[in-house]
């Protein structure tokens, strides 16, 4: 305080003695004209007189002091005021003061040092830390505990998450009452989930209810091309939560730079390894963090180093993962608080009908629906955008402007066709919820199935039900074509049977001939400290042997798949007939066909108002659209694309 104060004071007197220098002199006495100056000389009453440039300072006989100004160079004044024996004296050209002199002559070399001091400045971080000297320096971003709005009322689906963090807020709001008992509260957090489930969110919920600062940074921002910025940054980061504890620093996608030591990239001298010693040491407790949290969100954990977990460090782990149904539905209640309504959207009926979708995922649900009413010029969502919204998420978007000849779409037809009845008449495989021939993405059909509830594991069965519907596409197209006439369509199906065919040998143990045994190769991973070559578990009579019961499984469901169709050839017929004429079909429409009724009923929707019909073209895409009401006994919809590729 006392510099500063003194450093004011100087410039204060540096500014004034400028001021003085250059301000006017004080008056020397009483300005008259020149004509009676001239007038008082010839008369004799001017005793003395003192030139100044053209000022002309004089002064009477009376003692009274007069100034007045020659208006030209007179020469005859000089020698009447010589002759009237009047003291004349003359005044030297004014000097600059030597303040002004230096200010003057020193003021551009003055700017430039200004001008340099300045970028320098803004170089080493004092603009604001973007500076290219500022690599030590920490890029976390420093949120005030009133900057942060979000709360646990903001984090739905994630209950058990929400449970385990909130002793955290109570600790960061009350540390005593956890101090006085002995106990210490983690002093690292390591959020794990899927991508999109809201880690990040959570983090700052934790901050918005204990009300702290919150710092966030990425992994990828402790690393530049420069040796130890890294760890440099780690060290400056902690120095700044140390001065606003107590506080959340939260460190997003810590698996790029808390990687498994020791991989033999680099070695000690690594700079991502340094950066993670860095930070290990930091976290360790050499000096008392009090009152600060680390948290950290990845999605990678079996890639971290196990130093980085060991407890002391990030000895919490708190999962985040998908959402269930009801989770579902609480996160797309949050996300239609901003959105107008209509009153036929039921959050429940389309939770169910988006199984497998993380936050972010319904987030991008409820945008995608409203665009869709944007672009209808409508006043609210209604539960037709929210259908076409989650077809074009799960499906893809429409590719109405590819041209199919009706060769083609009737080849596509028998091949959707194939999957939905032999879907429906396998044991233990989940219903056909629909099937339409419009293409989108990449595929030019798609047949969506829907569980009957949520899926932790699957039964022998089942996982042969899921090879023999997969098979029934290719089938439908040999048995209607002929084998020579069998497209590349099938080539996803026969990929993701052949996939969970070798995973039932191999992994799940529903072999009888290998037993519950794993048979897997392990690949090495150079980045987790492992070897680079593949590890092999078997001997060759055991992965002939693997390949054998592979193809025992295929043949068999095969064969089912085959003999179901060639039953129900009247019903595949009548399939194709009826999504040549509706290109999507629904499940109530499916189950006309597959009862061989007469008459098919028209596609259920959900407009419940005839205001919504328009002309006939867009009641064809309504009728696709909104195809897809689930029927009450069904709980959950996960889609199956079947991809034809073209």
């Amino acid at each position: 305080m006392a510099k500063n104060l003194i450093l004011w004071l100087v410039i204060a007197v540096v500014l004034m003695s400028v001021f003085q220098s250059f301000g006017p002199g004080d008056s020397n006495g009483k300005a008259i004209d020149y004509t009676s100056f001239v007038k008082d000389v010839g008369q004799g009453q001017v005793r003395e007189a003192k030139f100044k440039d053209r000022e002309i300072t004089f002064v009477r006989t009376d003692n009274s002091r007069n100034v007045t100004y020659m208006p030209v160079y007179d020469s005859k004044l000089l020698d009447d005021l010589i002759n009237q024996n009047v003291k004349v004296t003359g005044t030297p050209p004014e000097q600059q003061s030597l303040l002004s002199t230096i200010f003057i002559s020193w003021f551009p070399m003055i700017l430039l040092i200004g001008v340099w001091i300045f970028f320098m400045r803004q170089m080493q971080g004092g603009g604001g830390g973007k500076g290219a000297m500022s690599f030590g320096k920490s890029k976390a971003r420093m949120m005030g505990e009133d900057q942060i709005k979000t709360t646990f009322a903001d984090v739905a689906g994630c209950d058990e998450a929400k449970e385990d963090v909130k002793e955290l807020v109570d600790y960061l709001r009350d540390p005593s009452r956890f101090q006085k008992l002995g106990g210490k509260i983690p002093t690292g957090v390591l959020l794990v989930g899927p991508p999109g489930t809201g880690k990040t969110l959570l983090a700052k919920a934790i901050a918005g209810e204990a009300k702290v600062p919150f710092f966030s940074i990425s992994g990828s921002d402790f690393v530049e091309m420069f040796v130890g910025v890294g760890a440099s940054r780690v060290r400056d980061m902690f120095e700044q939560a140390k001065k606003a504890s107590p506080c959340i620093i939260f460190i997003d996608e810590i698996d790029a730079v808390g990687r498994q030591r020791g991989a033999g990239v680099g070695g000690g001298h690594d700079e991502r390894e340094q950066t993670l010693n860095q930070m290990l040491v930091e976290m360790d407790g050499f000096e008392g963090n009090e009152g600060i949290i680390v948290i950290a969100a990845t999605n990678r954990p079996d890639v971290l180093d196990p130093a980085l977990l060991r407890p002391g460090r990030f000895d919490r782990q708190v999962v985040v993962g998908l959402p269930d149904v009801r989770g579902r539905e609480q996160i797309l209640k949050v996300h239609m608080r901003k959105v107008p309504l209509a009153e036929n959207v039921e959050p429940s009926l389309i939770a169910r009908g988006t199984p497998g979708f993380s936050g972010a995922d319904l987030a991008n649900l409820v945008n995608e629906a409203a665009l869709f009413a944007a672009r209808g010029n409508k006043r609210n969502v209604s539960m037709v955008e929210f259908e076409l919204a989650k077809d074009k998420i799960m499906m893809g978007a429409e590719r109405r402007s590819m041209v199919l000849t009706e060769d083609t779409k009737a080849s596509t037809a028998y091949h959707e066709a194939g999957h939905a009845i032999v879907g429906r008449l396998v044991p233990e495989h989940d219903p056909v919820y629909k099937v339409s021939i419009i293409p989108r993405g990449r595929a030019l059909g798609v047949t969506m199935y829907l569980p009957e509830q949520d899926r932790v594991s699957m039964n022998r069965q089942h996982l042969e039900s899921m090879i023999s519907s997969l098979y029934g596409g290719r089938l439908a197209e040999e048995l209607i074509y002929g084998e020579d006439k069998v497209s590349t369509g099938a080539s996803n199906d026969i990929e993701r049977a052949t996939d969970i065919a070798r995973k039932m040998v191999t992994q799940w143990g529903f072999s009888d001939k290998l037993g519950p045994l794993l048979y897997a190769e392990e690949e090495g991973e150079v980045f987790m400290g492992r070897g680079m070559s593949k590890a092999k578990h078997m001997s060759d009579d055991t992965a002939r042997l693997i390949d054998q019961e592979i193809r025992i499984i295929i043949d068999r469901n095969y064969v089912r798949a085959k003999q179901i169709l060639e039953d129900n050839m009247d019903i595949m017929h009548a399939m194709k007939d009826a999504l040549m004429k509706y290109e999507t079909i629904d499940a109530g429409q499916i189950d006309d066909l597959m009862n061989r009724s007469e008459t098919i009923r028209a596609p259920q929707g959900w407009i419940d108002d005839a205001k919504d019909k328009a002309d006939q073209s867009e009641s064809k895409e309504e009728v696709k659209s909104d195809s897809s009401t689930p029927s009450k006994d069904q709980d959950l919809e996960e889609g199956d694309d079947k991809n034809k590729e073209s």
